[in-house]
């Protein structure tokens, strides 16, 4: 069983795609993620501990409270994938993959070919960097199977 953490972007169906597609293969793996509800995602400091009047403590809260499940996910994982959307800067994903690089993880990098200057040290860190989804699959497949069929 491998054990893949899905980072990045929240604003797509990427992470569904990747899972569907390697549930229709019979690859076994074990996907986690963060939150990927955006409000819950920000709301969850001041909805558990309580209100903040600045927005820098509300967020200081939540990205706290979300901070433990991406380190358990993170150390947990055998291989992370890290997408990079086009509409906004994912400093987040960014800052997962060189958590994962800093635990020696095995990194894969979904991007466009705009973000490749910007990435250029995050794709350094990483074993293989993708165009899109489909490619990242095909990496689970032969890592788990070792064929390219």
């Amino acid at each position: 069983m491998l054990k893949v953490y899905l980072a990045g972007e929240i604003h797509t169906n990427w992470r569904e795609e990747i899972i569907d597609n390697c549930k229709k293969q019979n690859l076994k793996i074990e996907f986690t993620s963060p939150v990927t509800d955006h409000p819950s995602s920000d709301d969850c400091g001041v909805e558990i501990l309580g209100p903040e009047e600045k927005n820098f403590w509300k967020d200081r809260k939540g990205a706290n409270i979300n901070s433990i499940r991406t380190k358990k996910s993170i150390n947990d994982c055998d291989v992370i994938i890290v997408k990079f959307g086009e509409k906004y800067k994912q400093w987040n994903a960014a800052f997962d993959a060189g958590y994962a690089a800093a635990l020696n993880k095995s990194i894969i990098v979904i991007q466009n070919e705009d973000h490749q200057h910007a990435l250029k040290e995050v794709d350094a860190a990483a074993a293989a960097v993708c165009s899109n989804q489909e490619q990242a699959i095909r990496i689970l497949k032969y890592v788990l199977e070792g064929s390219l069929k």
